[in-house]
This record gives structure tokens, C-alpha cells and sequence, in this order.
């Protein structure tokens, strides 16, 4: 399966194409629905974009931002980039074929956290562009660490989804101040958990409601607050993570029963997906 040479690039944004040999086609029916942001975690553009562009890597995206807001184009956006690996997202499985990856050239967790202004610039003007032509809703807009919780964290807490915000991209609510009141981490089995993991659900994260605070639960809350409450990302469930959730969530929220038949519900739906 090769690109085209001569082929354009499908942003206006975007430089000079790349052709990556990672990719592959669309699961058919899978609506192009989201754009997941990561860091390459490399010590250079110039490395990550020889992995990105080696075949035995098995790895690449759709697009590559540098630290001086250049844009390169790997994969054409009808295709299906191998950026997302075993991830979901409101119940969809395969991310690959339901969304757009762009890379942003970062040293990662070990690296310094900030990213330059040019490059943010880049990735609003780039997700802007890819929704505008590909009615993907502009709050669609993801972290890796929010579908795959159990194995990434990037683009990181030091990501700036309030800037995304802002210009009118993302999904993102001012955090809840912290306050003395009761948390639950890992270990604890009570209720409140079961509350937690349902409206996890609800934003889209993978859990299943069985108030027991296991390393499941930790990762995908570790993973929320990377996203959304970015000053502290310890995995504990406190008063600011709860009031911070109930923020995003439009109110009234439903009652524990009713949010347990919305879990049964929905995976009512995803077995019938998976009937042939």
C-alpha cells in the first residue's frame, strides 16, 4: 500500500508531505469523529520523524507539528494512521480508524513541559482546519492518556487545553478549587466510587461501575486530571475531582441507579455492534 509522490496535503497548513508507510484503510462505517493529540517523547523532531516514517516501527499520524509551529503531513486524513494502539473512547475501539493524530515534536514527561507558542498556535489552526472540513466536533478533541489511560499520558498535564479552549477548540471547564472533604483512592470501596466510575463513563473514559477503586480506576482518573484538573495529577478522587467532573457534566446529574442503567444500556449497544 504506498501514498501518491505527488500527492497534496489535505490541510492548506501543512508543508511539504512525508509519506509514511504506516497506514492502512478506515473500518468501514466508523465515523471520523475525533482528533487525538500526542508527544513524539523523543530527543528531536528529526528522530521522531524517522520512526514515524520507518515501516518496521509500525507506528505514525497524520500529522507532525514542530516546536516552530512547521506542519507535515505522513498519512493522508482518509486513511487510517497507526497512532492511537489498543484505546477507546465512548465505547469506540478502534480510535485508528475514528480519528485524526497529529504528533507534536516534544521531549515528553523527561523534557522540558512547556510548549512553545508557535507550536500551540499550529495545533489550534490545524484543529480548526481538520474540523471545519471534516464536521468533526470542535470538542472532539483528545489526549492519548484519555483513550489508552493504562499506557500513555501524553501530550501531559502541561498540555494548555485552557488556550485550546479559548480559541473555541476542546472540551475544558475552569477546575474546581481544592477543599478539605472526603477522597478515595485506590483500595477503597464505597459508593462515591461507583458514582466516580460512571460518570467517567459518561465523559467517554473506559470504567466499569464496580465501586471498588481499582488500578483501572486510578489510571483513567490520573488520566481526567492530566486533562482537566492539570494542577494535581495524583489519581485521587478529592472534592476538587468530583465538583470538577460535575462541571463538565451538564446538570442534574443522574442518580446512581439511573447511571447504572445508563451502563447497562450502553453496553446493551455495544454488543449489538458487535452482532454480525
Amino acid at each position: 500500500m504506498s501514498q501518491q509522490a505527488d500527492t497534496q496535503p489535505d490541510s492548506p497548513l501543512a508543508g511539504p508531505y512525508h509519506h509514511s508507510p504506516n497506514f492502512g484503510e478506515r473500518k468501514q462505517g466508523c465515523e471520523l469523529a475525533y482528533i487525538v493529540l500526542h508527544y513524539t517523547g523523543m530527543d528531536s523532531g528529526e528522530a521522531a520523524l524517522a520512526r514515524l516514517m520507518d515501516p518496521e516501527s509500525e507506528v505514525s499520524c497524520h500529522y507532525l507539528i514542530w516546536e516552530d509551529g512547521r506542519i507535515q503531513q505522513l498519512v493522508a486524513e482518509d486513511k487510517r494512521a497507526w497512532h492511537a494502539g489498543q484505546s477507546e473512547w465512548n465505547l469506540e475501539k478502534d480510535m485508528n480508524s475514528a480519528s485524526i493524530g497529529i504528533e507534536l515534536v516534544h521531549e515528553g514527561h523527561d523534557g522540558a513541559h512547556i510548549y512553545p507558542e508557535a507550536q500551540i498556535q499550529a495545533v489550534i489552526a490545524l484543529c480548526r482546519d481538520i474540523c471545519e472540513r471534516r464536521s468533526i466536533p470542535l470538542r472532539n478533541i483528545l489526549a492519548h492518556s484519555d483513550i489508552a489511560p493504562l499506557r500513555k499520558q501524553d501530550p501531559g498535564e502541561f498540555f494548555p487545553w485552557d488556550q485550546l479552549h479559548a480559541a473555541g477548540l476542546g472540551w475544558w471547564v475552569e477546575p474546581a478549587p481544592f477543599e478539605d472533604g472526603p477522597i478515595y483512592r485506590r483500595g477503597d470501596q464505597d459508593r462515591r466510587v461507583g458514582h466516580l466510575q460512571c460518570y467517567l463513563a459518561l465523559i467517554g473514559y473506559r470504567t466499569v461501575p464496580t465501586a471498588i477503586f481499582d488500578e483501572a480506576t486510578e489510571a483513567v482518573l490520573k488520566a481526567f486530571q492530566r486533562h482537566f484538573r492539570p494542577s494535581r495529577v495524583d489519581g485521587i478522587a478529592d472534592v476538587s475531582t468530583f465538583e470538577t467532573i460535575k462541571r463538565l457534566l451538564a446538570p442534574p446529574l443522574p442518580s446512581y441507579e439511573e447511571l447504572l442503567a445508563m451502563h447497562e444500556q450502553r453496553l446493551a449497544r455495544e454488543n449489538e455492534a458487535k452482532s454480525p
